[in-house]
Parts: C-alpha cells; sequence; structure tokens
C-alpha cells in the first residue's frame, strides 16, 4: 500500500457519534478504525467545532508515522476542527501522519455506534472511505 493510503486510512481512524444530537455532549467518545490500529478521542475544540486526537495506537501504525515525520503519534490531533454541514455530515480537516499532509475530511454518522469516515485529495476527485466504532 503506498504512504498515501496507509495515512489516509491512520486519518480515517477517527470518529465522531452518529446521532447529531450526540455532537453536543463534552465527551464524545473514542473510535477505531476497521484495522484497530488506532484509537482516536473526539472531543470538542472550539466554538461548535470538534477535533480528534490519537489516544492509541499499534507499534505499525506509529512506525508508519515516524517514517512520515510524526514521530510521536499518539497525542497527535488527526482531525482537526470539524463543522456540522447540512444532513449531519461534519466536515474539516484531517492529517495524514505518515506523509505529515492535512486534507479535507468528512465524517458522517451512520448510527450511535458507527461512522463512516472519509478523507480527500485533488479537491475531492481521490477519496478513502472505511467505517468506524465505538471503542467506548
Amino acid at each position: 500500500m503506498k504512504p498515501f493510503a496507509i495515512g489516509l486510512f491512520l486519518i480515517i481512524g477517527a470518529s465522531v457519534p452518529a446521532l447529531s444530537e450526540e455532537l453536543s455532549r463534552d465527551d464524545l467518545g473514542t473510535w477505531k478504525n476497521k484495522s484497530n490500529s488506532v484509537h482516536v478521542q473526539i472531543t470538542p475544540c472550539g466554538d461548535d467545532t470538534r477535533c480528534g486526537t490519537v489516544v492509541w495506537a499499534s507499534e505499525k501504525a506509529k512506525r508508519d508515522a515516524a517514517e512520515g515525520g510524526t514521530d510521536e503519534l499518539v497525542g497527535t490531533q488527526i482531525l482537526r476542527k470539524f463543522r456540522e454541514g447540512k444532513k449531519g455530515v461534519w466536515k474539516g480537516k484531517a492529517f495524514v501522519a505518515d506523509i505529515g499532509k492535512e486534507f479535507s475530511g468528512t465524517v458522517k454518522p451512520l448510527d450511535y455506534d458507527t461512522m463512516e469516515v472519509k478523507g480527500c485529495i485533488a479537491g475531492g476527485l481521490i477519496c478513502k472511505t472505511q467505517i468506524w466504532t465505538r471503542v467506548q
């Protein structure tokens, strides 16, 4: 898998609770990506915005991030300033740790325990999507 694809899957590791009304809670929970290589905690990070910070990562995810210039993956904010848009879809910036770049991203709640996370480049022409599940 190419570095961009690996990194994009790292970003897509974060998430937001499924129902829009849940997003107003102070603690939005911890989520894991499909491969369970990262856990990301979603919290408020400003006026009407949400951010996701890596709170746990597999050794492989840490190595991939370090190769891309992110020495400490745990503690890195990979979802930045997500704001609720149309139909409960949240939009913001996603940081790809293994290449050290930021791209546009969306989070779409599916139900209380699952969400769709998408990261895109080239103005939305190339996107990667994953389904994330709640850890706690």
